[in-house]
């Protein structure tokens, strides 16, 4: 983990009355930092402790080169949150031409424009390379689609001159938008060309799904970001499936997490390849996380190929003043990270429960002692620590504590 602090400046909150976000603050950090930034949705605070969701699914895509076995790519589920995005399917075509210096975000935001004050529509792009000197705000019921990675969103050399209706710097953002998908491209933030330390860096993010309700990505691939990669910021029922993330600068950045969901809840993170360790730069494969007094519930982390970057874990459960509860994390594989799973606390002492750890597998990951593989630091409760396999990766810490199971995990020094 980094040592270090950063000072935000939120946007402004939605005007829907029944979402709430986060007063304008910065923050410092020290030892576990952490993160923060925006809003959530009320919904629901029972402790339900959350059934094991057996899925069949599987990552989307083969293993980076340093993992060498293959994955099984099928679909996954989207079944915690139930989100299926935009259900329009009035055709609205870019006409832009790709593969050249002129600015598209005029074009594809029209697009978007004309499509949400129809009532919805299906925004389709090309593939080629499409600069965005500005940012793609998304309209309730739109689906922007591309045609697969090849169908490349990419900052401009000004990109870094104008920032998102929150004051960051995203390529598309729902910003309160309501049955959005995102699917089929490639986002590239340009962080290994552009100097992404600027004010607001962590105020929007690469793929930002903000304040908004029944959000689909799916798809979508994040490249050379100088932020977090696809992030969920307040709002509730939404998922990612079949993406990818990864991080390759050397020495540019701090906190590039790969997938974060913050202050939100009932989501999914399905079938995706998140690598944050292919330069020095990268923080947290996947992040759940509070901010302030918000909680982070019933999100769904199943069958995705993670590896943590150098300032971080595989996979982070970070509370604070709110509580993260009602977390499944089943059938991940989580490698080449400092530490598999972790937890943080950075501004309170609510105590993280209700979590269900099943049918995961830890490999190669740094700490090769205790908690290398599972690592509860602080009292936790009615946490489920089943049926997981750790080689090359230290052991499982799991304090005792109230409702708390740990039984039938493997542990082997090799691999």
């Amino acid at each position: 983990m980094t040592n270090f602090s950063d000072n935000l400046n939120f946007g402004a909150p939605s005007s829907d009355a029944t979402r709430h976000a986060l007063p304008t603050a910065g923050y410092a950090t020290g030892g576990e930092r952490r993160k923060g930034s925006a809003a959530r949705t009320a919904m629901g605070s029972a402790l339900v402790v959350l059934c094991v969701l057996a899925s069949t699914a599987a990552p989307a895509a083969a293993r980076s080169a340093q993992n060498a076995a293959a994955l099984t790519v099928t679909s996954s589920s989207c079944s915690t949150s139930g989100a299926t995005g935009s259900s329009s399917t009035s055709i609205y075509n870019v006409t832009a031409i790709p593969n050249d210096s002129i600015d598209d975000t005029a074009s594809i935001q029209g697009r978007i424009n004309a499509a949400g004050n129809a009532g919805g529509g299906v925004v389709k792009i090309p593939g080629g390379t499409f600069i965005l000197n500005g940012k793609l705000r998304m309209l309730s019921n739109v689906k922007l689609e591309g045609v697969g990675p090849e169908t490349i969103l990419k900052a401009g050399p000004s990109f870094t001159s104008n920032t998102g209706p929150a004051g960051g710097y995203p390529i598309v953002t729902t910003a309160g938008a309501d049955n959005t998908t995102l699917s089929n491209f490639t986002a590239d933030q340009s962080g290994d060309t552009l100097n992404g330390n600027v004010p607001g860096r962590l105020n929007e993010y690469v793929i930002d799904v903000r304040n908004s309700m029944n959000s689909l990505v799916q798809g979508v691939h994040t490249r050379n970001p100088f932020t977090y990669s696809i992030a969920f910021v307040g709002g509730a029922k939404w998922c990612v499936k079949d993406s990818s993330t990864e991080s390759v600068t050397n020495g540019k950045y701090v906190e590039l997490d790969g997938i974060h969901a913050m202050n939100t809840s009932n989501g999914d993170i399905v079938g995706n390849v998140v690598d944050q360790r292919k330069g020095t730069d990268g923080d947290d494969g996947i992040a759940v996380h509070t901010y302030g007094d918000e909680d982070v519930h019933d999100i769904r982390i199943a069958n995705n190929d993670v590896r943590g970057g150098r300032h971080g874990a595989g996979i982070d459960l970070a509370g604070g003043s709110g509580v993260v509860y009602n977390i499944d994390l089943t059938g991940n594989n989580v490698w080449g990270s400092p530490r598999g799973l972790h937890d943080a606390y950075y501004d309170g002492t609510q105590q993280i429960h209700h979590i269900q750890i099943v049918g995961n597998t830890f490999k190669d990951n740094d700490i090769k002692a205790t908690g290398g593989a599972v690592d509860f630091e602080r009292p936790v409760t009615y946490v489920t620590m089943t049926d997981n396999t750790a080689c090359n990766s230290g052991d499982y810490r799991l304090p005792a504590g109230i409702g708390n199971v740990n039984a039938r995990n493997i542990e082997s020094s090799t691999c």
